[in-house]
């Protein structure tokens, strides 16, 4: 009793690491239990790893006789002691599955049938046996042959699910693997590089590209390519019918369909049998365009489970791309002043921070611009707030147009405004503040059929380590700096200790 209970506890571990899909498992037990054989699977190891319902009335056997996870030691060992086998038998069929070879065998039941038993290897190690009740075939050729002929089959099918079970769980650790990576993305950058290597792998007989709706949108950006594939600068949504259609789509030129524009456009996708099309659709909304193609000659069977994986892949980058996109817009609010976009105050002081310690690391300079509207107050009185924000939101664009390489543009808030310039000197720091005023001057700012009057600012100009050793220091003297220019009449630049 208590080696039964063990069999029993190892056919249930067996059991759940094979872990069928319900659908498959079903299917395939329904077929094998409509054979006239018995079937059993024995794994690499000699542990049933699957058997059909016949099988107990064609071998005469109890529940507890055979079950998944039994070993074939125990399972012949049965046999024996029912009388079937004897021990020298049960000898010879342990060292003929030792050979890896195919063998047969008969059983001389004690109710007097005769069973046939066919042993055959799997592709994978493991063998496969069918036991067919051939006391009548004995008499009669043509039904043994049509036995063998369904024992083959049999055999075929518990092959074909082995094998996707095989599959399955390769697609399964893929996916998860996939998920993994794109989870841990912080940047699009990122997780674009993470696609483009997981999709050689995932689909490695496809070559295809990854679009992202620009911010306009548009058209659809080129993000990322893979297996040889090439992707657009850009792409028209209207080029595309699983985009027009909201769901994937399939071209399949073996039958009734029609080739997407940005396909027929592509120099090295357009001569294809098989091209999918698979929407990014991040909470609801489409934010991007998944394409794969596969090359001609492929299998339809082969592309059509490829477009059935490839749209798991796309379901899984819809939710990454979500989740960084969604992560950049709260950094963003986090980070960025609503009304001009440009840093505010925080974020600037941390920037400042980190230069600074990079500056005294490395023995470098950097520089701080002050300024702020020239009579900001009075231009709010005399035309009202609304007005006063469309300055404000002018200045950001400027200032937004001119510092695109490393410079940190802050609102500091109201009127004020500030620059960080990095691996600047004064000299650096005194040009840059010149092109930024005259800039702002030069800006003409519309108000409804109204051009207001010209916006004016005032810069101080203060440099590490000349005019303060810590960051609080610079920018209490670039404020300074920026008294002085209000002074000296507005609408200048003035460098700390320089035009007082």
């Amino acid at each position: 009793m208590g080696e039964i209970n063990k069999q029993l506890k190892v056919g249930k571990a067996v059991d759940r690491s094979l872990a069928y899909e319900p659908s498959e498992q079903e299917q395939m037990l329904d077929v094998i239990n409509q054979m006239e054989q018995g079937i059993l699977v024995w794994s690499p190891d000699g542990v049933c790893v699957l058997h059909n319902d016949r099988i107990f009335e064609v071998l005469e056997l109890g529940p507890r006789d055979l079950q998944v996870g039994m070993t074939r030691e125990t399972f012949l060992s049965i046999t024996v002691a029912q009388g079937v086998i004897t021990a020298e038998r049960k000898a010879e069929v342990l060292e003929l599955f030792k050979t890896g070879q195919p063998f047969h065998f008969d059983r001389d039941m004690p109710s007097g049938k005769v069973i046939s038993s066919f042993a055959r290897p799997l592709r994978h190690d493991g063998y496969v046996v069918t036991f067919t009740d051939v006391t009548q075939f004995r008499r009669d050729a043509a039904d043994l042959a049509d036995a063998k002929q369904q024992a083959e089959i049999a055999e075929s099918k518990a092959k074909s699910m082995l094998a996707k079970e095989q599959a399955w769980r390769a697609e399964a650790k893929l996916l998860a693997d996939l998920d993994e990576w794109l989870q841990s993305c912080k940047t699009l950058s990122e997780l674009f590089d993470v696609v483009a290597k997981f999709m050689t792998s995932m689909l490695p007989e496809t070559q295809g590209e990854l679009y992202i709706y620009s911010n306009s949108r548009d058209v659809l950006d080129g993000a990322c390519a893979w297996g040889g594939g090439q992707a657009h600068d850009h792409i028209a949504p209207d080029s595309c019918w699983a985009l027009r259609r909201g769901r994937g789509y399939r071209f399949d030129a073996r039958g009734i369909s029609f080739r997407c524009g940005h396909v027929n456009d592509h120099p090295t996708t357009g001569d294809v049998e098989d091209a999918m099309c698979i929407p990014i659709v991040a909470h609801g909304d489409t934010v991007g365009l998944l394409h794969v193609t596969y090359p001609l000659g492929t299998d339809a069977q082969v592309a059509k489970d490829g477009y059935d994986f490839a749209l798991q892949c796309g379901e899984h980058i819809s939710l990454a791309i979500a989740n960084v996109k969604l992560r950049d817009e709260l950094h963003d609010q986090s980070t960025r002043d609503p009304l001009t976009r440009l840093y505010n105050r925080r974020y600037f002081l941390e920037a400042m921070r980190a230069e600074h310690a990079t500056a005294a690391r490395k023995d470098q300079r950097f520089a701080v611009l002050s300024f702020d509207a020239d009579k900001f107050k009075a231009f709010n009185d005399n035309h009202g707030h609304d007005a006063g924000d469309m300055v404000l939101r002018a200045i950001g664009d400027r200032m937004h147009e001119l510092f695109q390489h490393g410079e940190t543009p802050c609102r500091f808030g109201g009127e004020e405004f500030s620059v960080l310039l990095p691996c600047a000197d004064a000299d650096i720091a005194m040009g840059v503040a010149e092109v930024l005023r005259a800039g702002i001057e030069d800006t003409r700012i519309r108000y409804g059929a109204e051009e207001l009057p010209r916006v004016t600012i005032s810069i101080g100009v203060a440099v590490y380590p000349d005019h303060g050793n810590l960051p609080q220091d610079l920018l209490n003297a670039a404020d300074r700096a920026l008294y002085v220019a209000k002074a000296a009449g507005r609408n200048c630049v003035r460098l700390v200790g320089r035009g007082a």
